[in-house]
Protein backbone atom coordinates (compact mmCIF):
# COMPACT_ATOMS: atom_id res chain seq x y z
CA UNK A 1 0.00 0.00 0.00
CA UNK A 2 3.01 2.13 -0.11
CA UNK A 3 3.07 2.85 -4.06
CA UNK A 4 0.61 5.97 -4.97
CA UNK A 5 -0.91 5.72 -8.21
CA UNK A 6 0.09 8.49 -10.57
CA UNK A 7 -2.86 10.38 -9.55
CA UNK A 8 -2.17 10.39 -6.28
CA UNK A 9 1.87 11.10 -7.00
CA UNK A 10 0.20 14.15 -8.48
CA UNK A 11 -2.12 15.52 -6.08
CA UNK A 12 0.57 15.24 -3.19
CA UNK A 13 2.91 16.70 -5.38
CA UNK A 14 0.38 19.72 -5.85
CA UNK A 15 -0.13 19.68 -2.38
CA UNK A 16 3.32 20.24 -0.92
CA UNK A 17 4.01 23.19 -4.10
CA UNK A 18 1.43 25.10 -2.73
CA UNK A 19 1.82 24.20 0.88
CA UNK A 20 3.26 27.91 1.89
CA UNK A 21 0.50 29.69 0.41
CA UNK A 22 -1.92 27.37 2.38
CA UNK A 23 0.28 27.93 6.00
CA UNK A 24 0.44 31.89 5.23
CA UNK A 25 -3.61 32.10 5.26
CA UNK A 26 -4.19 29.94 8.19
CA UNK A 27 -1.04 31.66 9.70
CA UNK A 28 -2.85 35.12 9.58
CA UNK A 29 -6.17 33.43 10.86
CA UNK A 30 -4.03 32.23 13.73
CA UNK A 31 -3.11 35.58 14.36
CA UNK A 32 -6.66 37.15 14.69
CA UNK A 33 -7.88 34.36 16.84
CA UNK A 34 -4.49 34.99 19.16
CA UNK A 35 -5.60 38.38 20.02
CA UNK A 36 -8.70 36.96 21.29
CA UNK A 37 -7.40 34.56 22.68
CA UNK A 38 -6.26 33.17 26.77
CA UNK A 39 -5.15 30.51 28.80
CA UNK A 40 -4.25 27.43 27.81
CA UNK A 41 -5.63 28.24 23.87
CA UNK A 42 -3.42 31.24 23.77
CA UNK A 43 -0.31 28.65 24.84
CA UNK A 44 -1.65 25.98 21.94
CA UNK A 45 -1.54 28.95 19.20
CA UNK A 46 1.67 30.63 20.30
CA UNK A 47 3.10 26.48 19.54
CA UNK A 48 1.09 26.75 16.27
CA UNK A 49 2.40 30.04 15.31
CA UNK A 50 5.98 28.67 15.68
CA UNK A 51 5.20 25.97 13.88
CA UNK A 52 3.97 27.79 10.51
CA UNK A 53 6.59 30.23 10.93
CA UNK A 54 9.45 27.12 10.61
CA UNK A 55 7.26 26.23 7.93
CA UNK A 56 7.39 29.59 6.22
CA UNK A 57 10.87 29.94 6.18
CA UNK A 58 10.88 33.02 8.45
CA UNK A 59 14.71 33.44 9.93
CA UNK A 60 15.39 31.24 13.47
CA UNK A 61 16.42 34.72 15.49
CA UNK A 62 13.17 36.60 14.94
CA UNK A 63 11.01 33.19 15.60
CA UNK A 64 13.11 33.11 18.66
CA UNK A 65 12.62 36.75 19.04
CA UNK A 66 9.07 36.66 18.70
CA UNK A 67 8.41 33.48 20.98
CA UNK A 68 10.00 35.17 23.80
CA UNK A 69 7.94 38.31 23.60
CA UNK A 70 4.80 36.71 22.54
CA UNK A 71 3.54 40.14 20.87
CA UNK A 72 0.69 39.42 18.75
CA UNK A 73 1.40 42.94 17.29
CA UNK A 74 4.82 41.41 15.41
CA UNK A 75 2.91 38.67 14.44
CA UNK A 76 0.68 40.87 12.51
CA UNK A 77 3.60 42.26 10.94
CA UNK A 78 4.77 39.18 9.93
CA UNK A 79 1.14 38.55 8.38
CA UNK A 80 1.41 41.84 6.54
CA UNK A 81 5.26 41.41 5.21
CA UNK A 82 4.27 37.84 3.65
CA UNK A 83 0.96 39.58 2.32
CA UNK A 84 3.31 42.10 0.65
CA UNK A 85 6.08 39.75 -0.81
CA UNK A 86 8.61 41.91 1.47
CA UNK A 87 9.36 38.63 4.34
CA UNK A 88 12.48 37.69 4.35
CA UNK A 89 12.77 33.90 4.17
CA UNK A 90 15.98 31.30 4.96
CA UNK A 91 16.75 29.24 2.22
CA UNK A 92 14.84 26.24 1.48
CA UNK A 93 16.58 22.77 2.40
CA UNK A 94 18.40 21.10 -0.57
CA UNK A 95 16.40 18.03 -1.61
CA UNK A 96 17.67 15.23 0.87
CA UNK A 97 19.01 17.59 3.94
CA UNK A 98 15.99 17.91 5.80
CA UNK A 99 15.93 13.98 6.27
CA UNK A 100 19.85 14.15 7.08
CA UNK A 101 19.09 16.58 9.84
CA UNK A 102 16.01 14.96 11.73
CA UNK A 103 18.25 11.72 11.80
Amino acid sequence: MSEFSDYQKKVIKRYYDHREEGDEQRFAELVSNLYLAEGKKRAKLWEQAETYMTRMRVPPSRITHLMKSQDVALLAEIVQEAQNGTLKRVPAPKPGEEGAKAG
